[in-house]
């Protein structure tokens, strides 16, 4: 049988071993110690319920809970104690013991001079600064820039070309579309760069300074503005303007006019390219994006219906500083961006209209065919539009100049590599894409992003390469012509010279331009008491970081001379096209290139109705193309209608409007 012992559990207690005379004794036994005098405890009753035999005796601990034997609480407690004590040295060992971390592998050489690019622009702008500008030697500037008692009172802003402070809307505007483009294509690699916002920021600022060269509340506009400041020195004149004097923005105090124009069809519609290619990199910020947009549209229509010409008209100042030779290409390139921005079909429409096209130059070569800049477009509007052909391929009644500019594409791009011979090349590899004549890095730049670009279009609609007649020539042939061209300009060249202010320890160090050149020393230099800072040999004071200079002559020879323009100075649009193969060319081939699987879709509908699809196109990432034409056809249904209950039809959380037109990204 079994008793219950209140210390120490259940007692077995033997039953069968024992005699009758056994448990007779036993009892005597019992019955002479209950006779005892001296009462026995509990405890000492409880010991002759155990077994026979002298026992030694056991002590325990009461936890409250539980009672235990001592020495078993003595065993766990000093076992937690010793493991305490283990786990804590071992936590010292660990965070006292060097640890050997896996740094982040260093940016590349195109991700490092992208950095110091972009803060060329933060040099070259105009206007009171915002507080993190980071260039320490610049200033608010040319504060009264506008023409008072008009429209135009308020002209303050935007960017000085070069190194001078005259602020050209033809160049500039083509940078800022440049930019624009290069975020639209490559935000990811900005982003990796960490450079997004600030790249956003800088064409921002050229947009906001754009909406106050023309009335942009309008619908019609009749004149528009093509240039703040004066460069006239002809016929030895001596009147102090932004060429003859030589000092500080910050320190200006002549005249500076106002050009306008009313017959500027190349103009209006490079500033119609560049608010519409904004309004897509500001596409969340609606507000902002629409306004831009609608800015746009107003430049455009004025440019087709208003302005057609040139802006650089014989006897401007423009004519012999930014030449523009025709306005055609900037058509084409104007209604290609304007169809991206809206999805208007009646852009496409023009932008694939044959005598356009025949009036633009695309049926036909010539010495500078292929040849992209801020007054030939029409290399870069057909990169543009082979995209759309590529990716979305419309068909009739776009598709026959669609293929056009595709297959001029590809012949642009075959010009571009050593084995044909349309442009010669230096001794040190430098393409000499003007044939010679000085400055030649801003043409190089941009057919370095043309070429990196066409390359990324093809890899994302799974092309392997082109033809050039009845060769094959892979993507990588393209990258590779890039990267050399870039590489040359970065320091690989006869001179070891990187042609990138602050990039290598071998750049220019006197850089044509006027506030790097005269120190910020608190001393205000009047119009010609800068001329000693001009016509000084010592290196500028400041640095303008990530100025491309001008470049190399056609026998690689470079002189680092302040006053030779042709050598030494810095433009807004040459940086452009620096920044936008800079980024093209950053990273490694994992990171993200053409934004891929995103369907943009412009559409129109009313209540109870359905969304009628006005136009779209895809965004394929490599490998995809299939895939997302197969979402675009399913929104588009057979009849470019898809059936809406108030929800976007592509599948995004937000809401439609209760009625109206716009695009989905």
């Amino acid at each position: 049988m079994y008793g219950r012992d209140p210390w120490g559990g259940p007692l077995e207690i033997a039953a069968d071993s024992a005699t009758d005379d056994d448990r007779s004794r036993n009892l005597q036994d019992l019955d002479r110690a209950a006779l005892s005098s001296r009462p026995l405890d509990e405890t000492q009753q409880s010991w002759l319920l155990g077994p026979s035999g002298e026992q030694k005796k056991k002590k325990y601990v009461d936890l409250g809970c539980i009672i235990v034997s001592r020495k078993i609480f003595l065993w766990t407690l000093g076992t937690l104690l010793v493991s305490g004590l283990l786990a804590g040295l071992i936590v010292l060992i660990v965070k006292t013991v060097p640890r050997h971390h896996h740094a982040n592998p260093p940016p590349d050489n195109y991700t490092v001079a992208l950095h110091k690019a972009l803060m060329f622009f933060n040099a070259q702008k105009s206007g009171k600064l915002p507080k993190h500008n980071n260039v320490s030697w610049r200033g608010n500037s040319c504060l009264k820039d506008g023409e008072p008692g008009t429209m135009f009172k308020d002209l303050v802003g935007g960017y000085y070309d070069a190194g001078d402070a005259i602020k050209f809307n033809f160049p500039q505007s083509f940078a800022m579309t440049m930019l624009s483009w290069s975020v639209i294509e490559y935000s990811a690699k900005y982003e990796a760069a960490g450079e997004l916002a600030h790249v956003k920021e800088l064409i921002k600022w050229g947009a906001d300074y754009f909406l106050k060269t023309f009335n942009n509340t309008a619908d019609t506009i009749d004149q528009i503005v093509s240039q703040v400041g004066s460069g006239d020195t002809s016929k030895g004149s001596t009147t102090p303007n932004d060429h003859y004097c030589w000092t500080r923005p910050e320190d200006i105090d002549y005249d500076r006019p106002v050009t306008k124009c009313s017959s500027c069809g190349d103009l209006a519609s490079e500033m119609a390219a560049a608010l519409a290619a904004a309004s897509i990199v500001f596409k969340d910020n609606k507000a902002y994006s629409q306004k831009l947009v609608h800015g746009a549209k107003t430049l455009f229509s004025f440019g087709r219906e208003r302005g057609r010409g040139l802006y650089s008209a014989a006897g401007t100042e423009a004519s012999v500083f930014y030449n523009s030779t025709s306005y055609w290409d900037e058509y084409v390139w104007g209604a290609a961006w304007m169809y991206y921005a809206t999805g208007n079909n009646s852009y496409l429409t023009l932008a694939t209209h044959p005598t356009l096209a025949k009036h633009a130059g695309a049926f036909w070569g010539g010495p500078d065919y292929g040849v992209f800049s801020w007054d030939n477009k029409l290399a870069g509007a057909q990169v543009l539009l082979s995209r759309l052909r590529l990716f979305l391929s419309p068909g009739y009644p776009y598709e026959e100049i669609l293929r056009t500019y595709h297959n001029q594409t590809s012949i642009v791009m075959c010009s571009y590599l050593p084995i044909f011979t349309s442009f010669n090349r230096t001794k040190g590899g430098l393409i000499q894409l003007n044939h010679g004549r000085p400055q030649p890095l801003q043409y190089v730049v941009n057919a370095a992003f043309l070429a990196t670009l066409f390359s990324d279009y093809l890899d994302a609609a799974d092309t392997p390469g082109w033809y050039c007649g009845p060769n094959f020539y892979s993507t990588d042939v393209l990258r590779d012509f890039a990267k050399f061209q870039i590489d040359y300009i970065l320091g690989k060249n006869p001179a070891k010279m990187s042609y990138i202010v602050g990039f290598g320890n071998h750049y220019p160090k006197r850089v044509h331009h006027r506030a790097a050149s005269i120190p910020k020393n608190k001393i205000k230099y009047n119009c010609k008491g800068g001329w000693k800072w001009r016509d000084s040999t010592k290196a500028n004071p400041n640095i303008i970081e990530g100025a491309m200079v001008a470049g190399p002559d056609k026998r690689d020879g470079f002189r680092d001379v302040r006053s030779n323009y042709n050598y030494t100075e810095p433009t807004l649009a040459g940086n452009a096209g620096l920044v936008a193969a800079l980024v093209g060319l950053s990273g490694d081939k994992s990171t993200e290139r053409i934004r891929g699987d995103v369907v943009l879709i412009w559409w129109r509908w009313r209540p109870r109705q359905q969304m009628q699809v006005v136009g779209g196109f895809c965004r394929l990432g490599s490998g995809r193309r299939a895939a997302g034409l197969e979402l675009w056809n399913r929104l588009k249904g057979d009849h470019g209608e898809i059936p809406v209950s108030g929800r976007n039809p592509a599948g995004y959380s937000s809401k439609l409007p209760e009625s109206g037109e716009g695009q989905i990204w």
